[in-house]
């Protein structure tokens, strides 16, 4: 049934693996093992002993392993959760607050805490650290986007490990990364890691809640995006994905659009970064099937927020996706939103399934004014003609 994805019982007997699993099987334990540049998450459960306050023996383990990574040659960051929860304990808070401006001070001062436990943790093994906050504003943006990943890059190179957050002290809704996995993807996308470790509480991934279901099959290996995934992490609504499951197999997708493979393990396995950099199979691993995307497209792909999107014909979207045309207006049937030109934009067929998106060349009022007519007819139309096209295809990334 899930041709791309190696199970095994939670209790014996094994299952018997197709031939494709035996050979995908082969292959995958020297991913890690030879991987240079790795990006790591961990959870604010783990990070602050379930909201205990930082756990500071947990960190210090983490970062001993980092070190020992780091002296084999590879290069390291860090996504770090728990600021929140490390800032409600500074303040005397027993109840997490719904106020956005409590969040933001509550983020402002357990900031000072997880730096400060980073870099001490880190000193300890000679590392330096360095914190760097992020919004998606930053990422969205193509400048401050390329002056992240060149701050980064020059971190690596100078043997610093970053330490990164989401910037809780001024992030709002419409800016919000909505959780550190998906923060920990946009990442490893940013700096082309070779693989992305996402340490949790939990094992890995099973095919159902195991706390409900004693059928349920633990899955040691498996294709980055297949829909299986999802359904096994039971969506958006099911009691996992709300414990968090959910985010994890989607940012293995987006972080695979780079071309890294995602681990997803249990935090206090000992030893787990050192043994997973050997090769050591130890909790679910999501291959990355894609090569690299090339990082204009990539940085298309990573925008969480667009700013419109236009509708196309049938016609349209066989010239996109199977010929790898350009999008000209003439195909276009509907503009929706307020965008500008240079905004990255969705493109949909007429069911409102987005097929690609791409930097658009001309204004949403502009776009409106052209819809469904020749590219002769821009210059009449808008008074200046500065693309024949809508979306260039060097611009433009399909949707898988």
């Amino acid at each position: 049934m899930w041709k791309s994805i190696r199970a095994l019982p939670a209790r014996p007997p094994t299952l018997s693996l197709p031939k494709l699993l035996r050979e995908m099987t082969q292959e995958t334990p020297s991913l890690l093992r030879r991987a240079k540049r790795v990006v790591i998450k961990v959870g604010s459960s783990l990070v602050t002993n379930e909201g205990r306050g930082l756990d500071e023996q947990a960190i210090g383990e983490w970062c001993r392993q980092i070190a020992h990574l780091m002296q084999d040659g590879r290069e390291v960051i860090m996504v770090s959760s728990g600021a929140i929860a490390e800032g409600m304990k500074r303040l005397g808070w027993t109840t997490r607050p719904k106020a956005i401006q409590e969040l933001q001070a509550a983020a402002a001062v357990g900031q000072m805490g997880l730096a400060q436990m980073y870099e001490t943790k880190l000193r300890l093994n000679a590392l330096g650290s360095a914190q760097v906050l992020l919004t998606h504003a930053d990422l969205a943006d193509r400048e401050r986007y390329l002056n992240a990943r060149s701050t980064l890059l020059t971190l690596l190179k100078l043997g610093v490990v970053p330490v990164i957050n989401e910037n809780d002290t001024v992030v709002n809704d419409e800016i919000k990364f909505g959780d550190n996995d998906t923060l920990g993807a946009l990442v490893a996308n940013l700096v082309e890691a070779d693989a992305l470790i996402i340490l949790t509480d939990q094992k890995g991934l099973y095919t159902a809640d195991p706390r409900k279901d004693p059928q349920a099959q633990f899955v040691t290996e498996a294709h980055a995006g297949d829909p299986e995934l999802e359904r096994m992490a039971g969506g958006a609504g099911s009691s996992i994905g709300r414990g968090g499951m959910i985010t994890k197999i989607l940012a293995a997708k987006r972080a695979a659009g780079s071309g890294a493979s995602t681990v997803i393990a249990w935090g206090r396995e000992p030893d787990a970064l050192i043994r997973l950099s050997a090769g050591e199979a130890i909790g679910t691993l999501l291959v990355a099937q894609t090569q690299k995307t090339q990082a204009r497209k990539q940085w298309i792909a990573d925008h969480l927020q667009l700013r419109g999107s236009v509708v196309v014909d049938a016609g349209a979207v066989a010239k996109l996706r199977d010929e790898g045309k350009s999008l000209l207006p003439i195909g276009m049937l509907q503009v929706d939103g307020d965008f500008s030109r240079g905004d990255v934009i969705a493109v949909r067929d007429d069911t409102g399934l987005e097929i690609a998106r791409g930097l658009a060349n001309y204004s949403s009022a502009e776009a409106r004014l052209i819809c469904r007519k020749p590219s002769s007819e821009i210059e009449r139309l808008l008074g200046y003609a500065a693309e024949s096209e809508m979306l260039h295809r060097d611009n433009l990334i399909i949707s898988h």
